[in-house]
This record gives structure tokens, sequence and C-alpha cells, in this order.
């Protein structure tokens, strides 16, 4: 199969290898708007992608079995385009990509921006609120739009987090001769609707009450909305570190709460994806839009009581318990998920947690720790040291020796 990225500039942008492989082709998949940019003497069957596209490659490669195909796809098949499912489905020693110029490296060349300074995050099928784990003083984005309307809806979005003087620019069918340009600062963006085939360039700035959210786990307490069911900005930062996320691994995070572990998880890297299990609905809710409002809508709810909430949910790398340690079964399903190389992490503030987690330290090791934080506050005209709740954590990583049946130590669980 081959796999042809086209410009706006349609068929006289084509490559000559490009052109040929069109031309050889018995069908051409692609959509509508792809189709239409094809000359009359390309004589293949024109197949339109079905919708939703995804679950639909299979099907569509099996009935073309056999045929020489030809894709077409926008820009740069392989980046945020069908390229990628195509070589996940056939491998790539079957796919041919034949790429043209992406929108992004269009826009940097209009902008003067150096591409690999620049944050790249695409809106086709995806939400909006992803935007917010990027926005940072002075970061420069490129938005891939979903539509005519996705640039008013990021102006939107950057007033309501915060960056409303962040400057916008709007890029319209780049590379053809229809090419078109809008400027302006988000909180006061009033231009109507242009055409649907555009890229946001966004320069991030902040107003001067914005929250600031760094990029190292421990945000302010106040940035999740919460009903005081949250572990706290000190003790997050400690147990964070213990869990020592990495790109494309995935935590539960039982107990959700408000979501706070699972959330800042997610923030570490863009791959990076959580489960947080919450019996409580309100909460569970709660958890949503704090996910939405910083910037990692793919965090996952499931809404029920741990352990039997965990049936079915994928393996995951880390596992943090932030509540219901005492619950049976818990500690034990939460450990048989774990592979070798997994990591565990439990937080309490009770004698009879912390009881139960001294005794899975002396049956699998790993580091138990007393973290307690004070702080500052006015003593009548004078200031001291108010202590709040000590918190007991028990790390663990699994290793192969460790690996058996845990309940052996413990008649808790």
């Amino acid at each position: 199969m081959t796999v042809v990225g086209i410009g706006a500039d349609g068929w006289p942008g084509l490559a000559p290898d490009a052109r040929e492989a069109l031309r050889a082709a018995e069908a051409v998949v692609a959509g509508p708007r792809q189709l239409a940019l094809l000359p009359p003497d390309c004589t293949a069957e024109r197949v339109a992608w079905p919708s939703p596209l995804r679950p639909a490659v299979p099907g569509l490669l099996a009935a073309h079995e056999g045929r020489r195909v030809c894709v077409l796809a926008s820009g740069d098949p392989m980046f945020f385009g069908i390229g990628r499912a195509l070589a996940e489905e056939l491998g790539p020693d079957r796919l041919r990509v034949l790429p043209h110029p992406s929108s992004a490296s269009y826009a940097c060349a209009r902008l003067g921006w150096p591409l690999e300074d620049v944050e790249v995050i695409s809106f086709v099928g995806r939400p909006l609120a992803a935007v917010g784990a990027a926005l940072h003083d002075g970061r420069r984005l490129l938005l891939l739009s979903a539509g005519a309307g996705t640039p008013a809806e990021i102006a939107a979005l950057l007033r309501e987090r915060g960056f409303g003087p962040s400057r916008m620019t709007v890029l319209e069918q780049l590379g053809s001769d229809r090419e078109a340009r809008r400027e302006g600062i988000a909180e006061e963006w009033e231009h109507p609707a242009g055409d649907p085939l555009n890229v946001v360039a966004v320069e991030c700035r902040p107003a001067p009450d914005a929250l600031r959210l760094s990029l190292v786990p421990g945000l302010p307490d106040e940035a999740f909305e919460n009903d005081g069911q949250l572990t706290k900005r000190h003790i997050r930062a400690a147990t964070l570190a213990a869990l020592a996320p990495a790109p494309g691994e995935l935590l539960w995070d039982v107990g959700g709460g408000s979501g706070s572990i699972g959330v800042e998880w997610m923030r570490v890297h863009r791959s990076c994806r959580a489960v947080a299990v919450e019996r409580d609905p309100v909460r569970a809710a709660r958890i949503g839009r704090n996910a939405a409002a910083l910037g990692v809508p793919a965090l996952r709810v499931v809404t029920g009581a741990a352990p039997a909430a965990l049936d079915g949910l994928p393996a995951p790398d880390a596992v943090f318990i932030g509540g219901g340690l005492t619950a049976p079964g818990l500690l034990d399903a939460c450990w048989a998920a774990l592979p070798v190389g997994g990591r565990l992490v439990a937080n309490t503030v009770t004698l009879e947690s912390e009881a139960l987690l001294a005794a899975r330290h002396r049956l699998h090791g790993g580091e138990l720790t007393r973290l307690a934080v004070a702080h500052a506050v006015p003593v009548g005209t004078f200031t001291g040291w108010r202590q709040a709740m000590p918190v007991t954590q028990w790390s663990v990583v699994k290793s192969a020796a460790t690996q058996g049946d845990s309940r052996q130590g413990d008649s808790q669980s």
C-alpha cells in the first residue's frame, strides 16, 4: 500500500513519484476533500473513508486485499495522520509513504519559528482541553484545528485558563493560492469563522493573576477543585517522585479523591495514562473536571469501590492507593495486577492502615517513610508552626522474588 501526502495546493504540488503512484492505483482511499483534488486522468476507484475512521481501517483493507491501493492524506501522513493506523495494521514493511510538507512545517516557515521549539497539538477528534497542559509563559504552540470554529474555541479556552493576553495567528489554506492569515489577542478575539482548513499559532502570555502551573509535580492545592479529599501539595510531590512516571506508562489511582495524583502523573508526559478509581459519584465527577481543567482530559474515571472496580482494567505500570487500604482484598488485587518492575505506593494517616503497610514492608521490602509537613501560622502577634497529620508511605518495586501471593504476611486484607 502506498500512502501519499497532499497539500492544499493539490495535484500541482505533488512530486512525480506521488503522481505516478496515484495514476497506477486501482483504488484511491481518502476523505472527500482529498478525493476532490485528483484530476480526471486518475482513473482508480475513489473510496471515501467511513466515519468513524479508525475502527473501519481493518475492514476496508480486507475489502481491497490484492489490489494496488493508494491512500491520500493531508500533509505528512505520519504526523497526526492516517499513516500511524495503517502502519499498526499492516506493519511498516507493507507500507510505502510519500510525505508532503506538514501544516506545521508550513506554519513555522510563515512565522519564522524553529519547528523543534514548538509544541504541536491536534484537535482533530481530540478534546480541546488538552491544550491546558501546554500553557506556559513564552511557549509557542501550533494547534491543528478541527474546523472553522476551532480558533474562537481556542480563544475562549485561553481566556478561561488565564492566558487571555496570548497572541493568536490563524493560518488558513497553507501552501495554496488561497492562503490567508488573521491575527489578534485571545481576550479580544472577535474574528468570524473562516476557512475550516486552518492552523492556530499561539504565543502564550498569562494574565497577571493567572495561577502558575509548574511542570514539576506538586501543583498548588488551589489548582484542584476539592472537598478536602486531596493529597496535599508537598505529600503529592513526594508521592509522584516515588511513583516515578515515565512516558507511555499507565497508573491506577485507587481511591482517587480529587484525582490529583492521576492528573499530575499525566501532566509529566503527553503519553502517560491514568485510571482513577473512586466509589463516590460526586467525587468521580470532580476528578473529571479537574482533569479537563488541568489539560489531561483523557484521564479515565471509573466509579466504583475497589477491588471490584479494578476488574477488567488494563494492567498498570504503577499503582497509587490513597484510600481504602483496609478494604478486604484491595492490596492483594493491586499487587497481583502489577508486573515485575511495577511500582506500588500507598499513603495513610491511620494507625490501622499503618500496621497493614508495616506488615507488607516486612514481607516485600521497599521503603517505609513517615512524611511530616508543618506550616508557619500566626500565634498571637508571633509566628509558630502548625503540624499537619503525618503520612506514612510505603513504596515498593515488584521483583521476581516478591511477585507471589502477598496475603501470607497479613490477615487484614
